[in-house]
């Protein structure tokens, strides 16, 4: 009984760590869903651990239609997990999730087919996984990874990147910011992940602009007469028409 209290006085302490707007203990006990979702997500996977399944099952469709987000009973879930405003989060089965992590709306921890076993993914510490953003299959995300909104994230990701992109792909790893990130602080700064749809179209104009460039300089050597060499060897010189 004392350790779940004292997780529970970890879902309220980290509402207030990780959110501005909370303002007080019983505005998060009365109003925030993701900590009514992982009360009741507790308490249907202690049913589900002692076989239990349906009653485990029924507790958390209550907790979907509750909160908007669905948590299977069988996932394990690590502490100083916050889920921000959550409505349409899914967790499945066999996902699990380590501590301080936090996901925002959206978020799905899904499977890819209908194997049996292990077939959602691991999320290590100190994850941010941002809104819409879709981790499917038993993969192993890594610690202190941030996962950029409305990626679609289909491989392993060492610990210490940043993923954004579909499928997601690895735009930052060791970096500076998140290298800093070594302390239990997590860093929820995903608005400033790097733009690599936006950074592939800033190389195509700079390669326009070269082309452009080069064309400029033919169109100059040919009006100023510049002589040219044949393929037989001969000297010739262009005049303009």
């Amino acid at each position: 009984m004392r350790a779940l209290w004292r997780r529970i006085k970890r879902d309220i302490e980290v509402v207030f760590e990780r959110d501005p707007a909370a303002r007080s203990v019983l505005e998060v006990i009365l109003c925030y869903p993701g900590f009514h979702a992982l009360i009741l997500h507790r308490l249907a996977h202690a049913c589900y651990r002692r076989g239990l399944v349906l009653l485990a099952r029924f507790i958390s469709q209550f907790n979907r239609f509750l909160t908007g987000i669905e948590i299977h009973p069988g996932a394990k879930l690590g502490e100083g997990i916050f889920i921000d405003h959550g409505m349409g989060v899914v967790i499945g089965e066999t996902a699990e999730v380590g501590n301080n992590v936090t996901l925002y709306q959206g978020v799905t921890l899904g499977g890819t087919g209908k194997e049996k076993g292990k077939r959602h993914p691991t999320i290590g510490n100190n994850v941010v996984i941002s809104a819409g953003a879709k981790v499917l299959g038993n993969i192993t995300i890594g610690d202190n990874v941030k996962i950029g909104a409305g990626s679609v994230v289909l491989r392993d990701v060492p610990a210490n990147c940043t993923v954004v992109g579909v499928p997601g792909k690895v735009v930052v790893r060791n970096g500076r910011k998140i290298a800093d990130a070594e302390v239990s602080e997590v860093d929820l700064r995903h608005e400033e992940l790097p733009d690599p749809m936006a950074e592939m179209l800033l190389c195509l104009q700079r390669q326009i602009q070269r082309l452009e460039q080069r064309v400029e300089e033919l169109e100059a050597e040919k009006d100023g007469h510049v002589s040219l060499q044949y393929a037989d060897g001969t000297q010739g010189r262009v005049h303009p028409s």
